[in-house]
């Protein structure tokens, strides 16, 4: 039903090293299983377990502009410093500031050196990054860390879309009553087709993966992943060691002994609910491979959830554009530093 190969298109790069060593960045969607399949990697061995986002594209470098210059970098530092991003990291000032002085001119740098420096001390050779909004910063790590390896993850979008939602992790504008889980959909589809563009144009260092497969048939998916980016991934000792989300869901429901995350949008949505939801982001549901269950209703042609939708993703591209290409983000990301 669904792929999990990446397409293969050899890049060129010399500042490549082994395949086996390469950073490797968990993305997707949020509430689509990176956390998940981030620890899945922490519990497999050799590497660097970091328990939070490092939030390095999509907050810090906007908000901190050109770390080429001193005093931006310095800003950079003195804020994160006092921050958990820090704090879990395990790491002494003065173990970084030679680094930071001396190597670190952009967010890629910036995340290499915290992150290299982490798996050198807790004696393991790699890294990697779990932060759901890196999706829309593709270009930018690749720009910076030429040799990262990039898993996207996939889930249905009606499943998202009920976790997100509930969660309320997109915000309607001022003036717009939409139902949060509508929302959610929308970004969904947003941010998804985005990672698509822009992760298919990455060759070798790019993969597809889809959430429900890693949970029906793990040995089978892990044992693709485990190829793709050159590294051991033992179904019985991550279940064993089991960090994180691996022996505890990171789920927005109760969880129970029963407690399954596929297809939870068979039951939690009402039919008029659920055909809003398809209306809105059906084709693309069905250009992953998720069957439609009211594609005979007719939704898909109420003139307002179009507009609704037209106006959504022009927000999040204007949003995107003014926090990733110009001095705006600033604006955008000062909010965000009082969560990190």
């Amino acid at each position: 039903m669904f792929s999990v190969q990446p397409t293969i298109v050899r890049n060129a790069d010399t500042r490549r090293g082994p395949r086996s060593k390469a950073p490797v960045f968990v993305l997707g969607s949020v509430r689509s299983g990176t956390t998940l399949l981030y620890h899945m990697l922490l519990s497999s061995g050799n590497f660097a377990v970091y328990r939070t986002e490092s939030n390095v594209f999509n907050v810090l470098e906007p908000r901190f502009g050109n770390l080429g210059a001193e005093r931006n970098r310095r800003r950079l530092l003195d804020a994160w410093y006092i921050s958990r991003l820090y704090t879990r990291t395990g790491l002494d000032k003065q173990e970084l500031e030679p680094r930071m002085t001396a190597e670190c001119r952009n967010g890629g740098d910036f995340l290499r050196i915290v992150m290299e420096e982490m798996a050198r001390k807790q004696g393991v050779k790699r890294w990697a990054d779990t932060t759901p909004d890196h999706l829309l910063y593709l270009d930018r790590i690749k720009q910076t860390i030429p040799e990262a390896l990039i898993i996207h993850i996939i889930r249905d979008g009606r499943d998202v879309a009920l976790s997100a939602g509930k969660q309320r992790y997109v915000r309607a504008l001022p003036w717009d009553s939409t139902p949060s889980v509508l929302i959610a959909a929308m970004h969904w589809e947003w941010m998804i087709r985005k990672g698509l563009k822009d992760g298919r144009k990455l060759g070798d260092d790019y993969m597809e993966l889809h959430f429900e497969e890693l949970i029906e048939r793990p040995r089978e998916t892990l044992a693709k992943l485990g190829s793709f980016i050159d590294h051991e991934l033992d179904y019985d000792r991550i279940q064993q060691v089991g960090i994180g989300s691996v022996s505890k869901p990171n789920t927005s429901f109760e969880a129970n002994a029963d407690f399954n995350p596929v297809g939870r949008w068979r039951i939690a949505y009402s039919r008029r609910e659920l055909a809003a939801v398809e209306a809105l982001i059906g084709d693309t549901l069905q250009e992953l491979g998720y069957e439609l269950a009211t594609k005979d209703e007719n939704a898909s042609h109420r003139p307002d959830l179009q507009r609704t939708k037209a106006m959504y993703r022009l927000y999040f591209d204007t949003k995107l554009y003014l926090k990733s290409k110009t001095p705006l983000g600033r604006l955008f990301v000062t909010r965000d530093l009082s969560w990190v």
